[in-house]
């Protein structure tokens, strides 16, 4: 009498072989399909032509008024530098931080120092080759310019200067209007903008 571990040795002995001896062979029997709407499905191509939709088109344009997901930006002083009435915000809705300074900085560094100057003083490198000066941002009309407005001009532009929306993130732009800021500072200080602890090495 042959033992249960005998048969089921000679079980898988025998599905191996069988296995082997047609892996890889065609066969004209059509396959198997235990669900069958798996593996004909009738759907449209790209770009291909539909007799469906009136406009022929089987690409769906969004639903008007569709905004994607994290793209509504409904906070109009953090998106546009405007209050609820349409004003120029005058205070920069981002914290001041060392972080976002060094980050103000750079960014500064990359897209506006070229035109403006590493100070901005309006003395660069373009202003050398024979480009319009732009103005200095240490004259009281852009001291006294709201953090709205600037925010503005970096993303819409102005007169011979483009927009920047497209090429630098919202809170950059902040962050550069922080810089700039600093930058004013630096070029206007007074004595009551520095701690009392450090006046007496200045004088």
């Amino acid at each position: 009498m042959i033992k249960p571990l005998k048969i089921t040795v000679l079980m898988l002995a025998l599905m191996a072989l069988i296995s082997g001896c047609y892996r890889g062979k065609t066969s004209k029997d059509q396959p198997i399909h235990l669900n069958p709407n798996m593996d004909i499905q009738p759907k449209y191509k790209a770009q291909s032509k539909s007799e469906f939709f009136i406009d022929g088109s089987t690409m769906r344009q969004p639903v008007e008024g569709t905004i994607a997901r994290g793209g509504l930006r409904e906070d109009n002083a953090y998106f546009r530098g405007r209050d609820g009435s349409g004003n120029f915000i005058k205070k920069n809705p981002v914290g001041l931080s060392e972080d976002g300074l060094n980050r103000g900085r750079e960014r500064y560094g990359i897209y506006c120092a070229v035109c403006h100057g590493a100070v901005g003083d309006g003395r660069s490198i373009m202003v050398e080759k024979k480009y319009i000066p732009p103005p200095t941002f240490h004259q009281d009309r852009l001291r006294d310019m709201l953090d709205g407005e600037i925010f503005n001009i970096i993303s819409n532009g102005i007169r011979n200067m483009p927009s920047y929306k497209n090429q630098i993130p919202v809170e950059d732009r902040w962050l550069i209007i922080q810089y700039l800021r600093a930058l004013q500072k630096s070029q206007n200080a007074r004595i009551d903008d520095i701690p009392e602890s450090m006046r007496e090495d200045l004088q």
